[in-house]
């Protein structure tokens, strides 16, 4: 720690509340110094009389005011020096009084009066000191000094208020960006785990409701088609389970030495597409098929979970809504962007073009940095068409 800093802190630290104590104290202090060489006057000066007493006094006394009515104080100050120095009982060999008034002046006041405080004082010095006898060079220049330091460390202290309140408002400002970014940070992170949750709960779930509406029709006329149907149900719900988990294993915290305890399992990507037509074909009866064309580019992980989840929405989408026979997944790979499409020959999701798996479905495409259009296909049914930037586009799509 520096000697500088460890001066502004017990300044702080000792600083009182009101700024009376401490102006007063200072008033007091320049009353001393300004009656010191009246106490212990020179050869030859002139003896203390109760008339100069007073005028020193008023140098000193205005300043207890010198924070509260800088102005009020400065110009009382600025009359009594010059008439204590005419009074010749003795003249001040310093003028404390009006070295404070002109740093409070520099430090606190509008520049035209500051302005205005210097120039007076200088003037007043100079024709003070001309109707003094016997006054050297170098005496005008000690007090001329004195008067011009006493302003300049008025405008640093002004300076350095002005540097301090500026840090202090940036830091304010950074303190609310930081918020703000952590708010928004959170409100993405909330509407992806939403995201996540309804596309997992909503795909399972229609899964197991359309294998459980069959199930009566099927107990009755194939028990051994049935315990197969029982056993899709079970693995539907066993694998919203296992994805609910990974996502809710983001929102734990991890411990200090980095062990989660239980691992977290990767989420579903592009190679898991497959076996999720597979899954949809097998458990709903719908025929669904998956077709690939181009050669496949590297996506970053958000980007491979958002392409499974906008087919497993739109997939449950035909499922849940569309009353159709046959779904087509085409999977296409491009230099810059993979194209996911999924039609199917119903009648579209109901309720318009609002519903929250198509809104879903736009807002993960957006935040890739890709696009989503939904719509009737050109021979009847619905599609979805999904375009995901590859890896190294995607900080250019999102800019």
């Amino acid at each position: 720690m520096t000697l500088r800093s460890t001066f502004a802190e017990a300044t702080t630290r000792w600083r009182p509340t009101n700024p009376y104590v401490l102006d007063a104290a200072l008033a007091a202090l320049t009353l001393f110094a300004v009656s010191l060489q009246w106490i212990f006057p020179d050869e030859g000066d002139d003896p203390l009389s109760w008339q100069g007493w007073l005028l020193g006094t008023a140098t000193a006394v205005p300043l207890i005011w010198r924070r509260r009515a800088p102005c009020a104080a400065a110009w009382a100050v600025s009359l009594a020096t010059p008439a204590q120095a005419l009074y010749h009982a003795p003249p001040p060999d310093v003028m404390y009084g009006g070295m404070v008034v002109l740093y409070t002046m520099a430090a606190q006041a509008r520049p035209w009066q500051r302005r205005l405080m210097l120039t007076g004082w200088i003037v007043g010095v100079v024709v003070t000191m001309q109707h003094q006898a016997h006054q050297a060079p170098f005496e005008y220049a000690f007090h001329l000094m004195g008067l011009v330091a006493a302003y300049a460390l008025g405008m640093l202290a002004r300076v350095q208020r002005a540097y301090t309140a500026e840090l202090e408002d940036r830091a304010r400002r950074l303190e609310r960006e930081r918020a703000a970014d952590t708010a928004r940070a959170r409100a993405e992170e909330r509407a992806r785990i939403a995201r996540d949750m309804h596309d997992i709960l909503a795909h399972a779930v229609s899964l197991m409701v359309v294998q459980a509406e069959a199930g009566p029709v099927v107990v009755r006329k194939d028990p051994d088609r049935a315990e197969a149907t029982f056993d899709t149900i079970a693995a539907a719900g066993r694998d919203a389970m296992a994805q609910l988990r990974r996502i809710l294993g983001v929102l734990k915290e991890e411990p200090p030495d980095g062990d989660s305890g239980s691992p977290r399992l990767p989420q579903p990507g592009v190679t898991a597409l497959p076996e999720l037509v597979r899954l949809v074909r097998r458990s709903t009866g719908l025929r669904a098929e998956l077709r690939t064309s181009g050669e496949p580019r590297p996506l970053s992980s958000d980007t491979e979970v958002a392409a499974y989840r906008v087919v497993q929405e739109a997939l449950t989408n035909t499922v849940k809504h569309a009353r159709a026979s046959r779904a087509l997944v085409r999977l296409d790979w491009a230099d810059d962007h993979v194209s996911l499409t999924v039609t199917d020959d119903g009648r579209g999701p109901s309720g318009g073009p609002g519903g929250h798996g198509l809104i879903g479905i736009r807002e993960r495409a957006a935040a890739c940095g890709g696009s989503a259009e939904t719509g009737e296909a050109p021979g009847g049914g619905f599609r979805v068409v999904v375009r995901l930037p590859v890896a190294a586009d995607r900080e250019g799509a999102l800019g």
